[in-house]
């Protein structure tokens, strides 16, 4: 259960922050940069949410966003909590593969009605579109921040494949919010070349 009575309590100003388990760290170190890169996206995707109409079509893919920020919170308290072969007090919060397979189904879904692309896409379209690719490439930048975290400490591997997962169905709804595909501003290899 989380409680927070208190916004400020000093033990920062030093430049550390304390993780799940007790420890502190460094803020500017590889799991604070995680987790906060990951907090980012989170709050990319309040934004989101509310650029998405709320109609009949868009409900599934709000519900979905909210669910998605709910993992994220998760992902947040995964990358926080230390692998220890201490036996902790209390059972760590992990992302866990089912997590995965739902986004794995969501993206199966959404591009089932999506033609297939012959060109990269420019990040736009429409205004959700927009905020999509701007969480989509939070999602890689955090992505890449845990795959480096893991070459350094031991991780929970589920946390890097969901980030990958999710990446990739912003991606597809993405294209979703641009009418299927049918708006999204096709790139053009050269264009300003000549």
């Amino acid at each position: 259960m989380v409680k927070i009575n208190k916004i400020y309590t000093r033990t920062g100003d030093d430049g550390t922050t304390g993780l799940t388990d007790g420890s502190r760290v460094s803020k500017h170190s590889l799991r604070p940069e995680a987790y906060g890169t990951v907090d980012e996206l989170n709050s990319t995707l309040g934004l989101v949410y509310f650029y998405i109409e709320k109609s009949n079509h868009n409900e599934g893919i709000q519900k979905l966003i909210r669910d998605i920020q709910n993992d994220l919170f998760d992902l947040g308290a995964d990358l926080s909590t230390p692998i220890s072969e201490k036996k902790p007090k209390y059972p760590p919060l992990r992302i866990k593969e089912n997590q995965i397979t739902l986004l794995e189904k969501k993206i199966d879904e959404y591009n089932n009605n999506i033609n297939p692309l012959n060109s990269f896409i420019l990040p736009g379209g429409s205004e959700a579109s927009a905020w999509l690719h701007l969480a989509r490439t939070i999602a890689r930048r955090a992505e890449r921040i845990v795959s480096s975290l893991a070459n350094n400490e031991m991780i929970n591997n589920q946390s890097l494949i969901y980030l990958n997962r999710l990446s990739d169905l912003l991606f597809v709804l993405c294209r979703v919010m641009n009418e299927n595909g049918k708006n999204d501003v096709l790139w053009i290899p050269g264009l300003n070349q000549k």
